[in-house]
């Protein structure tokens, strides 16, 4: 299974908005986003399976892909491990699965699969980190595929 974490791209801080699911990108958050998008588009095979955070962000970080999504509650900002992983099957999914997410979750997600206990790492915003899980030689392993902010692009 691939398990695919893209943070929600650069949004207005909480000091011009009052509600944190109502913040929107940035006009910089938005090129961060469609230049990823470009670059997952190219990357994800067609049977991805999109979830996304319901907070504006991370659904208009979505939106530029312009593929089919479901909005997942338990995607929330401060979301806990256990959920992100339960939300996107892990890992027993057949199909790989897109989650745009936030910090500190994504980070957590990504330290837990890849060392066994959820470090605070930090994934920078409109960054993607995509692992892979399989067996070989009778041992469940977790591989890092790539680490790709959108400054790279």
């Amino acid at each position: 299974m691939d398990l695919i974490l893209w943070r929600h791209a650069e949004a207005f801080e909480m000091r011009e908005i009052e509600n944190d699911l109502e913040r929107a990108l940035t006009p910089k958050g938005e090129r961060q986003a469609q230049r990823m998008a470009q670059w997952l588009n190219h990357h994800l095979p067609a049977s991805t399976r999109v979830i996304v955070s319901p907070a504006k962000r991370a659904q208009q970080t979505a939106q530029t892909l312009e593929r089919r999504f479901k909005t997942v509650e338990a995607l929330v900002p401060d979301a806990s491990v256990e959920a992100v992983l339960g939300a996107a099957r892990w890992p027993e999914s057949r199909e790989p699965v897109l989650v745009i997410g936030h910090q500190p979750t994504l980070g957590l997600v990504a330290a837990q699969l890849l060392c066994g206990a959820p470090h605070a790492w930090a994934i920078r915003k409109a960054a993607v980190w995509w692992l892979r899980y399989r067996e070989r030689n009778g041992d469940d392993q977790v591989v890092l595929q790539a680490v790709l902010g959108p400054d790279c692009l």
